[in-house]
């Protein structure tokens, strides 16, 4: 009886204990979720974390056991393209990455070698998502179309890990990253212009037909530039549309990354990044299908600009200006035509100026006298679009002042010859005649 008495009294002692336990969900340290975090596949555990994912897995292995297909670190660290990757550690992305995660737990233990020669699928717990397996033979297994190199590595009594090859990346998810990386989700309506009515016919005007991906813009380059000194108002998108052919602000990134990873150009990177706008600018032109060479002066020349030079409103755009050719060219193409033309001059961004080219000492020389620089380092990045060359001074406008006086020619002083009257020169064609002209200084 006292026996009895003790056990209850136990049993009475531990029910709030229990009842606590349960309302909280306490997840065993047996768990297959703690083995999860304490295993070798770091990367995937991060981003259960970051996708706040724990409490629904521990809701989940409270009713089921899971099976979790687990990607190598590798597969997420160096073979995952870093754009996506980007996209997905954004704050408004997080229901892209809890679908992506929960493609690879399946609510059912699955063994190894559970699948059979024909495939065989699973739903996951990603809503309308499935993952199928098949086994090729006794060493080869496959979920999706990455392969299953550590089966059964990780087992628990409420679930199993296996780990595969490569990353499990759903439909949706793709859909949802292309259409950010082409603006589709967050583009505004495209405008479209009142219907034109022909005056002769009365008719609507047809639009006229798009031109092909690729070809030149219709506009001039300077048409198409930004709001500026001595610059139109921007007119309306050319080609591009607001679908761009060309990604011109990836190109613009990585031909500064490459200034930036070539040393020597930390100064001209910063200040088409930070100290202006023109970064933007030259990323909206080469879009609209424009292209551009950049003269980069390197740091030692930059270095030589005094606070005068760039503390006057808009002085850092104009330099700039003055160093970007709207054309393609490389050390070769330049080489070779001012060898056979002499001295080129090519049009800039900075009207109406333009910059002089000529060989000299077998490279290329830029500008005049003590002003001029040399190519430095020819085709620093060249990509079709933007052609970055590297020289060793910074250029400026010829000055209107540096130009000599211009000298003015006094004219002469010329004497007009009266004209005889007719009957003069009748009576002197008469005289002429008898020789008696010579005695008449009129007829002389």
């Amino acid at each position: 009886m006292d026996c009895r008495i003790y056990g209850v009294t136990v049993l009475l002692f531990l029910l709030p204990t229990l009842t606590f336990s349960l309302s909280q969900g306490q997840i065993n340290s047996n768990s297959i979720l703690v083995a999860l975090l304490d295993s070798h596949y770091t990367e995937v555990a991060e981003l259960v974390e970051k996708a706040m994912l724990l409490q629904t897995l521990e809701n989940t292995v409270m009713t089921h056991n899971i099976t979790i297909f687990a990607p190598r670190n590798e597969a997420l660290e160096r073979d995952l393209d870093p754009d996506f990757k980007r996209f997905l550690l954004e704050p408004r992305n997080l229901p892209s990455l809890q679908t992506l995660l929960m493609s690879h737990i399946v609510p059912k233990r699955i063994p190894q070698h559970a699948g059979s020669g024909h495939p065989t699928r699973f739903q996951t717990l990603a809503s309308h998502h499935h993952v199928t397996l098949q086994t090729l033979n006794s060493t080869h297994w496959t979920v999706e179309s990455s392969r299953i190199t550590h089966p059964d590595s990780v087992t628990r009594p409420d679930g199993v890990i296996h780990g595969i090859g490569s990353l499990l990346i759903p439909r949706s998810v793709q859909d949802d990253f292309n259409g950010r990386r082409s603006l589709r989700s967050i583009a505004a309506v495209k405008p479209e212009p009142a219907p034109e009515v022909d005056p002769r016919t009365h008719r609507l005007k047809k639009p006229a037909p798009p031109q092909k991906p690729g070809s030149p813009p219709a506009l001039p380059i300077y048409d198409a530039m930004a709001p500026g000194p001595s610059l139109a108002p921007a007119p309306a998108p050319g080609p591009g549309g607001p679908h761009h052919h060309f990604n011109g602000e990836k190109q613009v990134k990585d031909f500064i990354q490459t200034l930036l990873h070539y040393g020597g150009y930390n100064e001209m990177a910063d200040i088409l990044v930070n100290l202006t706008s023109l970064a933007t600018e030259m990323g909206r032109l080469v879009s609209e299908g424009y292209v551009l060479t950049v003269l980069a002066p390197n740091d030692e020349a930059m270095a030589k600009l005094t606070t005068d030079q760039l503390s006057e409103p808009g002085s850092p755009e104009q330099i700039m200006y003055y160093h970007l050719i709207p054309e393609y060219q490389t050390e070769e193409s330049m080489y070779n035509a001012v060898r056979r033309f002499g001295k080129v001059r090519y049009d800039t961004l900075r009207l109406p100026h333009k910059v002089t080219a000529q060989e000299a000492d077998g490279s290329v020389k830029f500008g005049h006298g003590d002003g001029s620089a040399y190519l430095f380092d020819p085709d620093i990045y060249t990509d079709g679009r933007i052609s970055v060359q590297g020289i060793d001074g910074v250029l400026f406008p010829p000055q209107e002042n540096e130009v000599g006086p211009v000298t003015r020619a006094q004219p002469a002083k010329v004497v007009v010859k009266q004209r005889r009257g007719k009957l003069l020169e009748a009576a002197c064609w008469m005289l002429g005649t008898f020789g008696q002209n010579s005695r008449f200084t009129s007829c002389q």
